[in-house]
């Protein structure tokens, strides 16, 4: 059988590890879980069982688990959490909302969320994807009102 992936240690090594711990971007975590996958080493095998067990966004988790199942390691796909991904997010978006002025409109408090709270922000867009905008202003609409 043909493995799409060498055997050895990436000389990119540290950066990649850097960036499968990027909280702030599940993209670059995503990038390096992929790169990751084509390197068979026991770092690489350690990067990618902990970004599948630990990461908040599922695309990285799944990509994770698929090197790692290339890699012939038995590991078993973990489900799609359900409900919010972080714990009481509504307490974080909630002072986003106040601090802004009556009558501000969604995008405003969109790109509020992204400036104040970064990570948040990026764990949500990445999991949620193409109904992020329509997730993200539910709860905008759901959060109670200043007063």
């Amino acid at each position: 059988m043909d493995k799409s992936f060498s055997v050895g240690i990436p000389n990119n090594i540290i950066k990649l590890k850097h960036d499968a711990n990027n909280k702030s971007s599940w993209s670059i975590r995503l990038g390096a879980v992929k790169e990751l996958s084509m390197w068979s080493c026991q770092q690489s095998i350690d990067i990618l069982k902990d970004r599948m067990k630990n990461d908040k966004v599922y695309k990285v988790q799944e990509a994770a688990f698929r090197g790692l199942q290339a890699f012939d390691v038995p590991v078993k796909l973990p489900r799609k959490k359900k409900g919010n991904l972080i714990e009481g997010i509504d307490k974080y978006l909630t002072p986003i909302k106040n601090d802004l002025p009556v009558g501000h409109s969604y995008e405003e408090f969109k790109e509020a969320f992204s400036r104040k709270r970064p990570v948040e922000f990026n764990t949500y867009e990445g999991d949620k994807e193409s109904r992020f905008d329509s997730w993200l202003e539910n709860k905008w609409k759901s959060l109670p009102k200043k007063k």
